[in-house]
């Protein structure tokens, strides 16, 4: 097993590769770097979502108040824009219509808080789309609930916590855009400048025609029977993070060495076994 030491950083994802490997582990031997429902089972040293749904699901569930935490997107407003960002410009009667077929919205407990962070689409935009279909004679289609309810509408309520947005780190505060996966590498490489960066998890696809995900058929993720993603974006940001730090070494560590082709010009890029990983 690798000696502890400043000059790695462990970024894990949620590939099932990693499956059986204790990620206890990895805590003497340098800082861990997690994403998305990673914290519902192992506490990383910092955790990083960009998602709507999986970010204020963390950040409700308190995981935040003890704990550094990195969403895109987590913009500070006064309680004096709640109306306007949750409603936008509609009547108490177009509210109620709405509710009746927007059933994906959450937000946590208010207290006594002066400030909270949104995201997703408020009653107003959705009212477009109720009248659309109306038009249509369509209210009750498979599509239009789809429609409805695919992108939610999330309040999180802030409270004395340890998240941040994301911009805050990026170079001149303007988000790179990339999946939490990535986005969690160029954290861990800013933050600490190491000499070796393990990617554990990080599958980058899936062995079969189905979702690859550890967290699969939970709240904010996709069915297990779903297809599954290529997983282009999270190779081509991964890509991007080699580039930008030459002169970190990137360990894709699997079980198997499999080359990825998109990176075979890449020089700072190796592979290695989970078996060979645990008898270093």
């Amino acid at each position: 097993m690798l000696k502890s030491s400043s000059e790695k950083v462990f970024c894990i994802g949620n590939g099932e590769s990693r499956k059986h490997f204790n990620l206890e582990l990895l805590k003497p031997l340098g800082k861990i770097y997690g994403c998305n429902a990673l914290y519902r089972n192992f506490k990383p040293d910092v955790l990083i979502a960009v998602d709507p749904g999986i970010k204020h699901e963390i950040y409700d569930s308190g995981y935040a108040y003890n704990n550094e935490c990195w969403f895109r997107g987590w913009r500070k407003r006064h309680a004096n824009e709640y109306d306007e960002l949750y409603y936008g410009k509609i009547t108490e009667e177009e509210k109620k219509e709405v509710e009746k077929y927007y059933t994906h919205r959450t937000e946590n407990e208010r207290k006594d808080s002066l400030y909270f962070t949104v995201s997703g689409t408020n009653y107003q935009s959705k009212l477009f789309i109720i009248k659309r279909y109306k038009d249509k004679n369509a209210l009750h289609a498979p599509q239009f609930d789809l429609e409805m309810n695919k992108f939610g509408l999330h309040i999180s309520w802030l409270h004395n916590d340890k998240a941040k947005d994301i911009i805050e780190i990026m170079p001149n505060r303007k988000d790179l855009g990339m999946s939490a996966g990535p986005t969690s590498g160029y954290i861990a490489l800013i933050q600490n400048s190491p000499k070796e960066c393990y990617m554990l998890g990080h599958d980058l696809g899936s062995p079969t025609n189905f979702t690859n995900n550890l967290y699969k058929d939970t709240k904010h993720y996709a069915k297990g029977d779903d297809v599954a993603t290529k997983g282009l974006k999270w190779r081509n940001g991964w890509k991007q993070l080699f580039k930008m730090f030459p002169k970190t070494t990137f360990i894709q560590v699997n079980k198997t060495k499999e080359v990825i082709s998109q990176w075979k010009e890449i020089k700072n890029i190796v592979y290695e076994t989970y078996e060979s990983f645990l008898h270093r």
